[in-house]
């Protein structure tokens, strides 16, 4: 996949720095790069299906055919080594949305854009951002709020990308921006009866309720307001792919 375009030279620099010594699965490969002015400009592997946004949205044109059940648990379990090895290296994604989730041939998932990652805190450390970045509806309140940051942050938005999965609604309503989905959702709580009525009509009820409800039940956890409440990256994974053992 080719992108041009003229962003911040520091996006550009921390999008190189990062892609350039990360080798994951998961993680989008940068080809190469220009950094000559006026244009400046990166190279990624080719990704034919874009974004993972352009298949769970109704408001998205010219997709025929939903994604199943299964296909957005394994882009779930991807997403998820994906993350638990940037926070196996010390560094925060700090921008995890669906938008960002680019999907190969396969519909294997691999993060992109790393103009917003940044190295550190330690697992547990906690640092000030002064200039908070990410995007509505996806960032950890309280980065929002203060500016604080960890790679549990990057669970919260990783919680709302799986409850997106799930309901195929997105994380802000285009019509209401008030509408908030985590908002919304955790009013319902793990009433599974509740649980069916959001689910995404798209499925069509093709999906094992023991499954689904584990899985939303594992992204309300990941969307608790207080981030030691929530689980790391990794303990996400181990979820999910217990999970998705229950097919086999």
């Amino acid at each position: 996949m080719l992108f041009w375009f003229k962003p911040m030279l520091s996006n550009v620099e921390a999008e190189v720095n990062f892609l350039g010594y990360m080798a994951h699965p998961n993680i989008i490969k940068l080809l190469g790069y220009c950094m000559d002015e006026p244009e400046r400009l990166l190279v990624y592997e080719y990704m034919p299906n874009k974004s993972l946004d352009r298949f769970l949205f109704t408001d998205t044109p010219n997709i025929a055919v939903p994604l199943s059940w299964r296909t957005r648990l394994l882009i779930m379990i991807g997403v998820a080594r994906g993350l638990t090895y940037l926070h196996s290296a010390n560094v925060t994604y700090r921008d995890v949305k669906s938008a960002n989730i680019l999907l190969d041939g396969d519909f294997n998932a691999k993060l992109a854009d790393f103009g917003h990652a940044r190295r550190g805190p330690e697992t547990e450390g906690t640092h000030v951002s002064t200039c908070v970045v990410g995007t509505y509806g996806y960032a950890a309140p309280e980065y929002v709020q203060t500016g604080r940051l960890n790679i549990k942050s990057d669970v919260y938005g990783f919680g709302v990308v799986m409850l997106e999965s799930i309901t195929g609604q997105r994380a802000i309503d285009r019509n209401n921006q008030h509408q908030n989905l985590v908002e919304c959702v955790t009013q319902i709580k793990s009433d599974k009866r509740k649980l069916k009525k959001i689910m995404d009509p798209r499925l069509e009820d093709k999906y094992p309720l023991k499954g689904t409800s584990e899985c939303f039940e594992l992204a309300l956890r990941c969307v608790v307001h207080n981030p030691k409440e929530r689980p790391s990256s990794e303990q996400v994974l181990q979820s999910l792919e217990q999970i998705h053992g229950l097919y086999k």
